[in-house]
């Protein structure tokens, strides 16, 4: 007679519908009761329609008898995303000031933790300039219930929440006040299925107002990374973010430098286009590590123009994974 964990592994291959994540990955197996040559399997409802329910119990079926089970009876009962989510580590990237790449950090913050192995998703905090589905190549909508939404999963498996996969099309204007704003970036952390994550990354709007605010006070963000560029004006912006942070007792993991150089494999040389690099001096300002550099790529800029963002290799990527993943690691042992 099979186990409880042959079950459950037998579940893994088990993808929930509009996603690349098992039924385990998504948290919504809630028991396994074997007797004699019988199974009953409970499942979370959350999110799921009644097509998705009844698509997973066929699913589910197939999948446990292949493994010797006669009967296998599969039902569903009630739960919230809020209830079932496990989110290990929130990431909160943040500016103080628009244009310096903060989407563009956070898209590759999650690939490169996405490529050491980690359960990732973003959340698309920036509502009325929202642009990570344009960079992953997402153009579907979401799906769910009246129970939940599901996010939807990029092609390497990272789960996205965009107010852009909401709307009719991507150039549809948002047009709102701050406790709309508000509301509904609270409703991407409470009513979306996130299911099991390592670490979920949190693209901020710029600034310090309403929509970072909610963020900072709604969700358990573990660390905060500050982008910025080398202009004369980053010091000012870099403070503001970093006293914000403090304000809100949420630690700073780290700080990154974006447009910091061009590489010119020509003469093989990097030319500081906007200024010197004040990553060092940013950093001690910051009282955090200098996670990366980021140069300007053409590219990696017409990678996110054709939405491929995840097709993008290159050792400064590789080392931003290392660094946060060293940075979370050295918070997690103080806290």
């Amino acid at each position: 007679m099979p186990t409880q964990e042959q079950i459950r592994a037998s579940l893994e291959a088990v993808p929930v519908p509009g996603t690349m994540r098992s039924l385990v990955k998504m948290n919504l197996v809630k028991q396994i009761t074997i007797t004699d040559h019988k199974v009953d399997i409970s499942l979370a409802s959350a999110a799921l329609a009644d097509n998705a329910q009844q698509w997973l119990r066929e699913r589910i079926q197939d999948a446990v008898k292949k493994i010797g089970i006669e009967t296998v009876s599969v039902n569903f009962a009630g739960g919230t995303p809020k209830e079932i989510n496990r989110v290990k580590n929130v990431i909160a990237i943040m500016s103080g000031k628009g244009g310096v790449g903060k989407s563009l950090v956070a898209g590759l913050s999650a690939i490169a933790l996405r490529r050491h192995g980690f359960e990732v998703g973003i959340l698309d905090a920036d509502i009325t300039g929202p642009s990570i589905p344009k960079m992953f190549g997402i153009n579907t909508g979401v799906s769910g219930s009246d129970t939940g939404i599901l996010p939807v999963s990029s092609k390497t498996g990272i789960e996205l929440m965009s107010i852009n996969l909401l709307l009719p099309g991507e150039e549809e204007a948002v047009i709102w006040r701050g406790p709309l704003i508000g509301r509904a970036i609270t409703q991407f952390w409470e009513d979306v299925l996130w299911g099991n994550l390592d670490y979920l990354i949190v693209d901020l709007p710029p600034g310090t107002a309403d929509a970072p605010l909610t963020v900072l006070q709604t969700l358990p963000v573990k660390g905060i990374i500050i982008v910025f560029t080398p202009q004369d004006l980053t010091a000012m912006i870099v403070k503001k973010a970093v006293n914000m942070a403090r304000q809100m007792a949420k630690p700073i993991l780290g700080v990154v430098e974006n447009m910091s150089y061009l590489y010119v494999p020509e003469i093989d040389k990097k030319i500081e286009i906007f200024g010197k690099s004040r990553g060092e001096e940013m950093a001690h300002a910051a009282g955090a590590p200098l996670l990366g550099q980021l140069p300007i790529d053409p590219a990696l800029a017409r990678l996110c123009d054709e939405g491929n963002i995840e097709n993008y290799s290159s050792e400064t990527v590789a080392k931003l994974g290392e660094s946060i993943l060293k940075s979370a690691k050295l918070l997690s042992a103080k806290t």
